[in-house]
């Protein structure tokens, strides 16, 4: 049996995704945008922006995944739960930035081991940039 915990105090899973993690607000969105920089994938591109010293440290995530290039909102659902997941898994490696993970182009299919082994490396980019 577990215990009840006090009121006013929220449990944070070591493998969730808490607010604090994730891109919310339209001007977030905007500066990320704004700083044009970023890495390209066959499907993807993914965004970023350095954080500043007096920001949390951290890396955060936002999505866009157009409907214009998934019709059906389980496929985008799908693309988003991927994204979250692999995010998440590797988020303790990621250096302090914003990052905006967009579907630049409709997948011919919808491998999911393809487009999670794509977005994986796009990250990994990320913790090792390229020379």
């Amino acid at each position: 049996m577990s215990a009840k915990q006090p009121a006013g105090e929220h449990q944070v899973s070591a493998t969730g995704f808490p607010k604090r993690y994730r891109l919310t607000k339209t001007d977030e969105f905007s500066s990320v945008f704004g700083f044009r920089r970023a890495l390209k994938s066959p499907h993807f591109l993914l965004h970023y922006r350095l954080r500043t010293l007096e920001e949390t440290t951290g890396a955060r995530l936002g999505l866009v995944v157009a409907k214009r290039f998934l019709r059906r909102s389980v496929d985008r659902n799908l693309l988003r739960r991927l994204a979250r997941e692999n995010f998440r898994l590797m988020r303790c490696r990621l250096p302090s930035r914003d990052l905006i993970l967009r579907l630049a182009v409709k997948p011919k299919q919808l491998d999911r081991q393809a487009l999670a082994e794509e977005i994986r490396g796009l990250l990994d980019k990320m913790i090792t940039p390229e020379r």
